[in-house]
């Protein structure tokens, strides 16, 4: 067999084998229950011996591989997520409080209405010093300390978290005595929304709550600063300082975010418009600012190397750059905060320089599958993370496209600008589908907004806001550059469709289609470029599948403790409430029903808001600031801050209307009702959806006394319902046995948070609906819940749907 032969078949062993690897990872972040070890154990050694032991020929030796691969792959990310769960909080610590003794790992996030922080845990003891056995608890915690009537950091934020307006002053590597309440991390659950339990499971956190401070609790107790976490510390001193020295909050946030990868300290409106304009990735140590930044530091290391005989007869000047490069990148990376994007970025840069520095020369499908191998072997949820795909897609769409040869001579600097805006086109018309599938949202001035900001903020910005750590007069100039980029920005989000918003495509469709722009942005012919039309037209062009005409579903979104239910017919759509206010910086609209509105494609008819109370009004603004032509109905008051956003239409019972043969009706409350009430809850609208075969009920927050005024007038037949959304979340006060009599539901809907501080569903409430034989469906175990006219006897959950071992199952 001659060499080349030889070295084309490892080459396609290697790629199979690196292939199979990402699969075989793939495949285990889809299990809903973890295996034991030592099966993960057993596939990771079978695996790795089947790929020393390569005695095969030909495509077996390559199935071979492939196969040898899977298991390695799998049997890594199983063994290392068996090992992360038994980190786990054990469930009869929730909701008890516990004096834990442990050192500040993070520079604290703060806010209006606190400071929240990670807490590594050294030793832990029950609050009222009971003799038992100390309790064990997860090594890092999450945790908040509040102020007087905040909510509860994290989901359930519904909750008061503290009772001192006082906050303590919280520094990294700090050692402190606190007494906590600990609860599993329980994120809400949407289709096609962001998976928070993923999201800390990813960064070892394994329990959240917040900090007691009432009367009957022990004080926090600062009990001295220690050696550990070093990079942190500096990291909050040069943030604060930054916040210190640049008054605008904006161009101070934007400076931090760069300096020290805080990306909270951007606030929610600056994020709006840099994701408008596309260049969110700018905003935050992304791999784009490590690459340059190692890019910049070989270039000094190797022209210092240069200067020393001594040290160029030990090592090359081009090999102690590229190690000079990846060193010094790793150390900004570790100072950035070494976020997940930063450690992939880094990851792959010394995956590269090992290759360069042994003299191996691979293709780059060899070099590109080999980084994504090796990111993924350290960090294998990386695979469900849109900036694992984002940023690896980019680069091998750019390896793929790249035409230019070893010999070209040096390009002039009209080719380098050419070729810079080649590169941008190339990206942003492979990326859209991407950007689809995984946001719902393209931007249309992404292409000229990217070619101005990332020059600027890449050459300008960023090293002007890196030297303003060591000159503080810098961040001066540093805000000025970031004032003149944010006008530009604000310019470009307030053109007329400057965002495009599609409903989600499937995964496959969406690999069509950057495949398919990939090919259109290649230098071929054409006539070869034209095929790459009809792999993306199915994206740009999908819809969301609708009901039938004379049909309508539900989809109760989890949003905590709340109400928001989707309903949809044929053309038409409604959404009966919005959702509760989490905090001063966060609302169920912008974090869970805009994106999943934007997810189903869906263009709202009407928002119907039951009452006026907050967690079913507080992500209204921002839906209704994403659906401009959405009606308003509701109940409230004709001075509630909505009215200002919106006309609103009263509801009142009697109003009805019909959508594809599917009728809506408002059965409460009366215009006697609105004379009379002293509560918000008492005029809550209360509306049926039916189309003769299936019907609907939603109906707020009506208590016993509306029920039982809805019971006396309203005929029982029309009552009758096969789901019922769960009066004012399965509270003692409500569905009452009148009611649930009159109704007779086969599925019932609880729309609230988990471990929510008000105890709902009461147990009380559960017990009549389980003596009448009713499913009851509760969000917190549910997550989003999807019911179809069709089938009225069925329901959906969304926990069910996307079962994974790392989400949290309520006992």
């Amino acid at each position: 067999m001659t060499p080349s032969r030889a070295s084309g078949r490892g080459g396609s062993w290697a790629f199979a084998a690196l292939g199979g690897s990402l699969i075989g990872a793939a495949l285990q972040l889809h299990q809903p229950a973890l295996w034991a070890a030592s099966v993960y154990a057993t596939l990771l050694f079978a695996g790795a011996a089947g790929l020393w032991w390569r005695r095969a020929f030909g495509l077996l030796l390559l199935v071979v591989a492939l196969m040898c691969g899977a298991m390695a792959g799998a049997g890594l990310a199983g063994w290392r997520a068996v090992a992360y769960a038994d980190g786990a909080l054990d469930a009869a610590l929730e909701g008890r409080d516990l004096q834990v003794t442990g050192v500040v790992s993070q520079m604290p996030q703060r806010s209006e209405t606190g400071t929240r922080f990670h807490l590594d845990v050294e030793s832990a003891r029950w609050a009222d010093a009971r003799n038992d056995a100390p309790p064990t608890v997860p090594s890092r915690i999450a945790l908040g300390w509040y102020g007087e009537n905040t909510g509860l950091w994290g989901h359930a934020v519904e909750g008061r978290a503290s009772t001192s307006a006082v906050v303590g002053e919280l520094h990294a590597g700090e050692r402190w005595q606190l007494t906590v309440r600990l609860r599993a991390p329980h994120g809400n659950l949407n289709p096609h929304g962001f998976d928070s339990e993923l999201w800390l499971w990813e960064q070892g956190v394994h329990a959240n709550g917040y900090v007691r401070t009432g009367a009957r609790d022990a004080a926090p107790v600062y009990l001295e600063n220690t050696w550990r976490h070093p990079v942190e510390r500096a990291r909050e001193a040069v943030r604060d300082a930054v916040f210190e020295r640049v008054a605008d909050r904006h161009q101070a946030g934007v400076i931090a975010a760069l300096v020290t990868g805080d990306q909270g300290a951007i606030d929610r409106a600056g994020w709006d418009v840099f994701r408008a304009t596309g260049v969110a990735h700018l905003m935050s140590i992304s791999g784009l600012h490590i690459t340059m930044f190692a890019w910049l530091a070989a270039h000094v290391v190797g022209a210092l190397w240069r200067r020393s005989t001594r040290l160029m007869l030990r090592l090359p000047a081009p090999q102690a750059a590229l190690i000079g490069g990846v060193l010094l990148a790793t150390l900004y990376a570790l100072f950035s905060g070494w976020g997940v994007p930063a450690q992939r970025t880094v990851w792959m840069l010394a995956t590269i320089a090992l290759l360069r520095l042994t003299g191996r020369r691979w293709p780059w499908p060899h070099v590109w599958l080999l980084t994504a191998a090796v990111v993924v072997a350290i960090d294998p949820w990386a695979l469900m993370q849109a900036g694992f795909w984002l940023s690896f897609v980019a680069v091998g769409v750019l390896f793929a496209t790249d035409s230019t040869e070893a010999g070209e001579r040096r390009p002039t600097a009209a080719n380098r600008l050419f070729l810079f805006f080649r590169e941008q086109w190339v990206i942003t018309l492979a990326l859209t589908p991407l950007g689809l599938l995984l946001f719902q949202q393209v931007s249309l001035v992404g292409l000229l907004a990217n070619a101005i900001a990332i020059p600027w903020v890449t050459l300008v910005v960023t090293p002007l806001a890196m030297l303003g750590a060591v000159v503080a007069p810098l961040w001066d100039v540093a805000a000025w550059a970031v004032q003149a980029l944010a006008v530009l920005l604000q310019w470009l989000a307030g053109l007329p469709f400057a965002t495009l918003s599609m409903a989600a495509p499937p995964w496959w469709m969406a690999a069509c289609g950057v495949a398919g722009g990939a090919l259109f942005a290649m230098r071929l012919p054409w006539s070869m470029r034209a095929l790459g039309l009809p792999l993306l037209l199915p994206v740009l062009l999908w819809q969301m599948p609708r009901p039938a005409a004379g049909e309508f579903e539900l989809l109760a979104a989890d949003v905590g403790q709340g109400n928001a239910v989707l309903v949809r017919t044929a053309t038409h759509s409604l959404l009966y409430d919005a959702g509760p206010r989490y905090s001063l910086e966060s609302d169920a609209g912008h974090r869970v029903l805009v994106p999943l509105l934007r997810a189903f494609g869906e263009r709202l008819d009407m928002l119907v808001l039951s009452h006026r109370d907050t967690d079913h009004t507080g992500g209204a603004p921002a839906v209704l600031a994403m659906q401009p032509q959405a009606a308003l109905l509701s109940s409230i008051e004709a001075t509630h801050p909505l009215q200002a956003l919106r006309p609103t239409q009263r509801c009142e019972a009697g109003q009805r209307w019909t959508w594809d043969g599917v009728s809506f009706e408002v059965l409460h409350p009366f215009d006697a009702d609105y004379r009379s009430f002293t509560r918000p809850n008492a005029v809550s609208c209360v509306l049926r959806i039916g189309n003769g075969r299936a019907t609907a009920l939603l109906a707020g927050d009506v208590e016993r006394l509306q029920e039982a005024a809805l019971v006396a007038r309203t005929a029982e037949a029309h009552l009758r319902t096969d789901v019922l959304l769960v009066p004012h979340h399965g509270s003692k006060t409500s569905s009452s046995e009148a009611l649930l009599d009159a109704v007779r539901p086969r599925i019932a809907l609880v729309q609230a948070g988990y471990r929510n501080r008000f105890g709902h569903p009461a147990g009380e409430v559960v017990a009549r609906y389980t003596e009448r034989g009713v499913r009851l469906v509760e969000s917190a175990r549910c997550g989003a819940a999807h019911w179809v006219s069709e089938r009225p006897a069925e329901l959906a959950c969304e926990r069910e749907r996307r079962s994974r071992y790392w989400q949290h199952r309520v006992p």
